[in-house]
């Protein structure tokens, strides 16, 4: 039982860094906010992402580090 619970979270922290690196991918490129699939992207990542950006200082110029620390 143990090492299921394992698995089923650490696969979730997996699937979880994998979309924050989507994401970071992302924002190099353009893209359509109003697709679907980002749209699904963003309500997933934001959450974990909005309090890292709300602590760290504004003077990254303009660099999200954000995703660097959730890691």
């Amino acid at each position: 039982m143990n090492i299921l619970l394992y698995t089923i979270i650490n696969n979730a922290f997996n699937l979880l860094q994998m979309l924050i690196m989507v994401r970071v991918v992302l924002s190099w490129v353009p893209h359509n906010p109003y697709n679907q699939l980002i749209q699904l992207l963003y309500q997933v990542t934001e959450p974990i992402l909005r309090p890292i950006r709300e602590t760290l200082p504004v003077q990254s110029g303009g660099i999200d580090f954000s995703p660097i620390v959730a890691f």
